[in-house]
């Protein structure tokens, strides 16, 4: 139970006693605001790619990727470059970093991240819209905000899926992904940091919008503030236990917001 000050004008006791349902809504209140004032303050926009603008590997399992990029693995004879529990991991991206991990920058490594581009590509075709992606982007690109595409994926998967979404005129040339150094993937900040040079932003006056912890972790290093996109609890929990204030379940919100504010 909190107390608060009355003014004078109030007769009997000087104080207010405000149940801890009242002090909840209060809290949801202030957070609802400060969610708002993060959106609308934004004038550089940078979205992580697979999560969401899209899911790429939809109708592509990414699974299936993992399990290909793992035997492919074990025809070059590589097969001891991984721990039982990377064999197995249905994150592609997971492989990707450990190889490079213990052969940083090789031949190996160059080759591998070739053909994960290749299954990106042809994911394209698959992927799905994420709900009220089209919008929010379009949105902010009308209303003067500059957008960059900041992802751990092929930019060449992000350029061609934009594309077809009739949306690459709302981020190009501004699209900044995964290269053969892959010691630059998120967490790291170097996309981030490329987008906010060529976009000449003040770091405080831009947002990061991902799905992961690496996306938290890389905005925080590049001194971005961070919206977490969660569609569902699962992905929630992974970005509230990584330190996110903010989370959206849908893009929804963020529209809400671009339409009541512009």
């Amino acid at each position: 139970m909190v107390r608060r000050p009355l003014g004078n004008h109030h007769h009997g006791p000087e104080t207010l006693l405000v149940t801890s349902d009242t002090a909840q809504t209060d809290a949801v209140a202030t957070q609802t605001a400060n969610l708002r004032d993060t959106i609308t303050q934004a004038r550089f926009v940078l979205f992580d790619f697979d999560g969401p603008v899209c899911r790429l590997f939809a109708g592509h399992s990414a699974e299936t990727v993992a399990r290909d990029l793992v035997e492919w693995l074990e025809l070059q004879g590589m097969r001891g470059l991984l721990t039982p529990d990377e064999r197995v991991h249905p994150d592609p991206m997971v492989v990707l970093h450990a190889v490079d991990r213990r052969r940083p920058q090789s031949d190996l490594v160059a080759e591998l991240e070739a053909w994960f581009t290749q299954q990106e590509l042809k994911a394209v075709a698959k992927a799905w819209p994420t709900p009220y992606a089209d919008a929010v982007i379009r949105t902010w690109s009308a209303v003067g905000a500059r957008l960059a595409i900041t992802t751990n994926n092929s930019p060449g998967a992000a350029a061609r899926y934009l594309e077809t979404r009739g949306l690459a005129e709302c981020f190009t040339p501004n699209i900044y992904g995964r290269t053969q150094d892959l010691h630059h993937l998120k967490p790291d900040p170097h996309c981030l940091n490329r987008a906010l040079n060529a976009l000449g932003a003040d770091p405080s006056k831009a947002l990061m919008i991902g799905d992961a912890p690496s996306d938290l972790y890389a905005a925080e290093r590049a001194g971005v503030p961070f919206l977490g996109y969660a569609r569902n609890e699962r992905i929630e929990k992974r970005l509230r236990d990584a330190g996110a204030e903010h989370v959206v379940g849908s893009l929804k919100t963020v529209l809400r917001v671009l339409w009541a504010e512009f």
